[in-house]
């Protein structure tokens, strides 16, 4: 290549390099929901892909139904459209998905006229949650089992704050928006569910062991 040619080739001067646009910034989930409110739905598409595995987790040990865990994240999304207009300027995305899928929870059980029942862990398919689970401590694949069982057995009130907060890890303050209470009274009912599922895994090792 003639000399004369490498002139357009030249590296830019470090004072030039300050002036260069950076990468461009990754949008916030609230930043994406305002959006989506004010109109570019398109925007749904990018909180779905970053928000449905955790949210089908949430719902999956609420349920402990599969294919229903499906259909109720599609039904969050639904009302997430629907309900756009109601979103605050002030709010965090993650406390407000949760508000309304404890609400979709709600909606299914009481059209159904049924409380949640136990399913064989066996069963439940192992989907990926980029949040790390208790159960992931375990010593055993039976370990994991059990926790599963004795998460199923706990009454739903219970499973909810130790799902929220134990697995989902939304912190205290966030909980006690979404229950309507305040941080210690979600502080008493942590512990009192967790004190609960120790109870009951323990309980079931004892039941496989006789």
């Amino acid at each position: 290549m003639p000399l004369a040619d490498t002139a357009q080739f030249r590296v830019p001067s470090p004072s030039a390099l300050v002036s260069l646009p950076s990468a461009v910034d990754v949008p916030t989930d609230h930043e994406l929901m305002i959006a989506v409110r004010a109109g570019e739905i398109r925007q749904l598409g990018e909180l779905f892909e970053r928000h449905h595995r955790r949210l089908y987790g949430f719902l999956l040990r609420l349920t402990n139904q599969p294919s229903v865990s499906e259909d109720l994240v599609q039904i969050v999304f639904y009302r997430i459209l629907k309900y756009r207009h109601t979103y605050r300027d002030e709010g965090k995305f993650s406390a407000w998905i949760y508000h309304l899928a404890r609400k979709v929870v709600a909606d299914y059980f009481r059209k159904h006229a049924s409380t949640p029942s136990p399913t064989d862990p066996a069963k439940l398919p192992e989907h990926p949650d980029p949040a790390p689970q208790p159960s992931e401590q375990a010593a055993t694949a039976e370990d994991v089992a059990l926790l599963r069982t004795a998460l199923a057995r706990l009454p739903l009130e219970q499973r909810e704050v130790l799902v929220l907060s134990r697995l989902q890890h939304l912190e205290h303050k966030e909980i006690a928006r979404l229950l309507d209470c305040s941080v210690g009274a979600i502080k008493v009912r942590a512990h009192r569910a967790l004190k609960e599922l120790r109870e009951v895994y323990f309980k079931i090792r004892q039941e496989k062991a006789a």
